[in-house]
């Protein structure tokens, strides 16, 4: 069931998640498309996520953008494609790399005293090799150690990565074409922004088969949404996944389409990459526990990374 519409309101619009957007000509959504996609999504009662690019809008797209409830990305929550913060934030998005994720460990462990968030974006997930797990749980383990410290002083800094999986009962993952769908500058709907910039940069079709161009849309506000297959976008149709619980893995279906070319079944360094934060929030969770602070359910121990590797015991 869809909550929520992500609007680009620019071709270059900041990119928050895995895909970089690789589109440097500015395009901004037309007023009335503008005003056609709050329609939609006050008729869908949908909360709207405003994607901004790095200029300064006109002063009547900002008027009607206050026309409804909304959380601005790239505005509100600032997003970073460098260890550094500018100021304190509520929340703040870091994308980073593998490599710049286990190498600044510690200037992102110390992000987590200027923010109440920090969500941690990993732009190259696909180029994760198994010879980096030990480095990776180091680094991980640096974070847990700062969450732990500041916990102890009652700052409840939080990160996406560690402190997600032990709040979660169930599986939250990005929801791309199942709970949030993506409106373009162009007024097309995208399952995620990352099939706009492929569409963009004419990058082949692998989701709809039956059309032959780098056609990505899956509807418009004209027509409404036509997503082929949405069975085939949500968690019961997902046989891993839906028995996982890395609660908090993202489950992106852009990696997923890329790196196995199947919506719903995620690579395996997607499962990795989950399992061992999964691993590491477990670990922190001891350690609040042992100081005599809430920690949430517990989570049990496994012996595996990836859950295609031990599918018999499911």
């Amino acid at each position: 069931m869809l909550q929520y519409l992500v609007i680009l309101l620019d071709d270059t619009s900041v990119a928050y998640c895995h895909a970089e957007n690789p589109l440097k000509e500015r395009y901004l959504i037309s007023l009335n498309t503008l005003k056609k996609a709050i329609l939609f999504g006050m008729k869908e009662n949908l909360m709207i996520q405003y994607v901004y690019p790095e200029y300064d809008l006109p002063k009547e797209y900002s008027e009607l953008i206050e026309s409804i409830d909304h959380i601005k990305i790239g505005h509100d929550i600032k997003v970073y494609n460098d260890v550094t913060l500018s100021s304190t934030a509520g929340t703040a998005i870091l994308r980073t790399t593998v490599a710049d994720f286990i190498s600044k460990q510690y200037d992102i462990a110390a992000m987590l005293s200027q923010v109440t968030r920090l969500i941690i974006c990993l732009k190259d997930a696909e180029l994760f090799q198994d010879e980096q797990i030990e480095q990776y749980k180091k680094a991980l383990s640096t974070l847990s150690a700062m969450v732990l410290n500041l916990r102890k002083s009652d700052y409840q800094s939080e990160v996406n990565i560690l402190t997600d999986r032990l709040t979660l009962k169930e599986m939250h993952n990005c929801g791309a074409g199942d709970s949030n769908i993506t409106l373009a500058p162009n007024g097309k709907f995208y399952l995620c922004p990352a099939f706009y910039y492929d569409e963009k940069m004419g990058i082949s079709n692998r989701l709809n088969h039956h059309k032959p161009s780098s056609e990505r849309s899956v509807g418009d506000l004209e027509t409404g949404l036509q997503i082929p297959n949405p069975q085939l976008l949500k968690l019961d149709h997902a046989p891993l996944c839906r028995i996982c619980d890395a609660y908090h893995c993202n489950r992106c279906i852009w990696l997923n389409q890329k790196l196995t070319w199947d919506n719903n079944t995620p690579s395996h360094q997607q499962c990795v990459l989950a399992h061992l934060e999964r691993n590491a929030a477990r670990t922190l969770q001891q350690q609040l526990r042992a100081v005599g602070l809430n920690a949430g359910e517990e989570i049990k121990e496994i012996d595996y990374l990836d859950p295609f590797d031990v599918r018999e015991k499911f």
